[in-house]
């Protein structure tokens, strides 16, 4: 027994570098804005901060079924501001009420994550690369219950560029493994 206790007190200090190297930290600049469902309007601050977007907006959703969300995303689209989606596959399959192939037929570009058993990620990334970035994320769903009946949350940190951008290296790293929207391939 004390060998078995051994090699995994061994294994955890041999692995415990490796894990360390691979979390990043940032210094705390900015701002945070916070939401807690269903008291808050989180929906509204998300809204708020897709309508304020300059140049580029990327998403990472696990389910999307917001319609003022997607018609924000759509508008935005419409503006002139460079929209990007990545979503669960297997959510949006079993989704009816998804607004991904809204989002598509639109022509913003989605891709579906099929690598992982879930793609869990709520982000949205606004200005990314600005000087002045949002990153939202937590654990509110882009869904109309997310909002109404269950208990979430939702972080909006703004002008912390270094964090923006771990952020959005993480959203490439996904796409990069990702394949493009087909709604034939998801039905």
């Amino acid at each position: 027994m004390r060998f078995f206790a051994f090699v995994g007190a061994l294994l955890v200090l041999t692995m415990a570098p490796a894990c360390a190297e691979s979390v990043a930290t940032f210094a705390a600049t900015g701002s945070v804005e916070v939401a807690f469902t269903p008291w808050d309007d989180a929906e509204g601050a998300l809204l708020r901060a897709v309508n304020a977007a300059r140049k580029s907006i990327h998403v990472q959703a696990f389910i999307f079924t917001s319609r003022p969300l997607g018609r924000a995303l759509i508008d935005a689209h419409q503006r002139g501001v460079a929209v990007a989606v990545l979503a669960d596959r297997e959510m949006v399959a079993k989704g009816g009420s998804s607004q991904i192939p809204k989002l598509a037929a639109a022509g913003i570009p989605v891709w579906l994550e099929v690598r992982y058993q879930s793609a869990h990620n709520k982000v949205i990334l606004i200005d990314p690369e600005s000087a002045h970035p949002a990153v939202a994320t937590g654990s509110y769903n882009f869904t109309w219950s997310a909002q109404a009946r269950n208990a979430e949350n939702l972080l909006i940190l703004r002008d912390n560029p270094p964090l923006a951008r771990a952020y959005l290296d993480n959203w490439k790293r996904h796409r990069g493994e990702a394949v493009a929207f087909d709604e034939g391939v998801v039905r």
